[in-house]
């Protein structure tokens, strides 16, 4: 008979729940990528998924450095306690599917006058059961369920984003560390072409404004020399707080800069939805403001609570628990909603209205991870044809430099003509190094918009 009761009440418990059911909103996305035409990447198309995406640089310093950062950093361990509290309220939210038993004592001692003080001892349980006919418990789960898996989402962009600044900040300063080597070779280049110059004075066939201008590019380029240390130190410093230690106690050795720019092929533009944690939070947030509506339209309706107690309350301690001390009560209660000024109809207009924003917020962040793709896919093949053309304007440089050189000792032009292409060599190499530093750090910069690997099947 117990037995049957049970099954009862769970049918009519699980009978249904009030408030749409949710479906993810519908974002159409086209068949590709616009500026993917005509750009080849030079990893597998399945690059991201065989291990952590920076090891496609093959850099053992790097390798090490992220891993200090997934322990270390201060945001990672922040959004991971967020995730641990997220767990926690769906714990929470649970609870209410199980009915309440608590226990009670007392013992108490008074009287009236004329009588003599008594001693009253009472001992007893109790039960209530909140039924969760409409579902609203079963949608405040759902809602909570939903945000602890937009908080894992929001953990793995904070990841992300820490993994890309780490990395980005690693090759612009090896960047730096390429740009101080052609600093000291310009240096001594041109410390050579002012002992020339100075020779030249010293026997009468240079003029005195040659030495003086020689002196003049060597301290321009000598200054340019000191100032590069202030932001290798800048990003020395960066990349210390990203892996959680004090700028003070970290340094990085100087290495040469990479010559070759891995990259990734974007996919399918419909695939983004999948690959980037934080479209995934944003569609999670979605669904969780969903299952609020649910939670607001349950309150126009009865709430039934199955409550009993058993207590028993006598003077004398020894014979507490006998039947002429006992009260028991059991019964179901009714309780709903007559009128309360409109605070039902606003709070489900208000949970409609939150699950509208989620919606729009969602597809702003589609169309921002879709920008942020094409920027870089646009980024990479501009780079890359740019590339080709710094390289020879450098070759170019380097041999008019030498030409231009041999004829100011031949006398044939003068001292200006050799600072020009000595600017101009200077010039050209560091626009070359900037543009491998921008390819670079435009790769890294496509790996996280492409999520670099994550996918949605990491939110369970």
């Amino acid at each position: 008979m117990r037995g049957a009761l049970f099954l009862s009440l769970a049918a009519l418990v699980s009978a249904c729940a009030v408030g749409p059911n949710y479906h993810r909103p519908p974002f159409p996305t086209t068949a590709a990528y616009k500026e993917s035409a005509d750009w080849k990447p030079t990893e597998p198309q399945d690059a991201l998924a065989t291990g952590p995406w920076w090891t496609l640089f093959q850099d053992d310093t790097l390798n090490a450095l992220e891993a200090k950062l997934d322990i270390s950093n201060q945001n990672v361990k922040a959004a991971v306690a967020a995730v641990d509290q997220a767990r926690g309220l769906v714990a929470q939210a649970r609870a209410a599917y199980y009915p309440t038993v608590s226990v009670s004592a007392s013992r108490q001692r008074g009287s009236t006058y004329p009588e003599p003080t008594l001693t009253t001892n009472s001992a007893g349980a109790s039960l209530s059961w909140l039924l969760d006919i409409w579902g609203q418990t079963r949608r405040t789960v759902e809602s909570d369920v939903a945000s602890a898996q937009a908080s894992v989402a929001a953990l793995a962009f904070t990841r992300l984003t820490a993994q890309a600044d780490l990395a980005t900040d690693y090759y612009e300063l090896r960047a730096q560390d390429q740009l101080q080597r052609l600093l000291d070779d310009t240096v001594v280049a041109q410390q050579r072409s002012l002992s020339i110059t100075q020779s030249r004075y010293k026997f009468g066939v240079a003029a005195r404004a040659d030495v003086v201008s020689a002196e003049a590019q060597l301290l321009a380029s000598q200054a340019q020399q000191i100032n590069a240390q202030v932001q290798r130190g800048i990003l020395e410093h960066a990349i210390a707080v990203l892996i959680g230690e004090q700028p003070a106690s970290f340094s990085l050795d100087k290495a040469s800069m990479r010559t070759d720019v891995p990259t990734v092929p974007a996919g399918l533009p419909s695939t983004l939805l999948e690959r980037r944690p934080d479209v995934a939070e944003a569609e999670r947030k979605v669904a969780a403001a969903s299952a609020q509506i649910g939670v607001a339209v349950a309150a126009y309706f009865p709430t039934l609570t199955l409550s009993g107690s058993d207590e028993y309350t006598g003077t004398s301690l020894s014979k507490l628990f006998t039947v002429p001390n006992r009260i028991w009560s059991v019964g179901p209660s009714l309780a709903g909603p007559l009128f309360n000024g409109g605070l039902t109809r606003a709070q489900v207009a208000q949970a409609r209205a939150a699950y509208e924003a989620s919606v729009d917020n969602y597809r702003q962040t589609v169309l921002a991870g879709l920008q942020q793709v094409e920027d870089q896919l646009v980024t990479l093949r501009v780079l890359e044809k740019q590339a080709l053309v710094e390289t020879e304007a450098v070759k170019a440089s380097r041999e008019a430099e030498a030409l231009t050189l041999n004829q100011y000792k031949a006398g044939t032009v003068p001292y200006s003509s050799v600072i020009t292409a000595q600017t101009t060599t200077l010039s050209s190499e560091q626009n070359e190094l900037t543009v491998l530093s921008d390819r670079l750090q435009a790769s890294i910069a496509l790996i996280e918009a492409l999520g670099g690997g994550w996918t949605t099947a990491q939110l369970h």
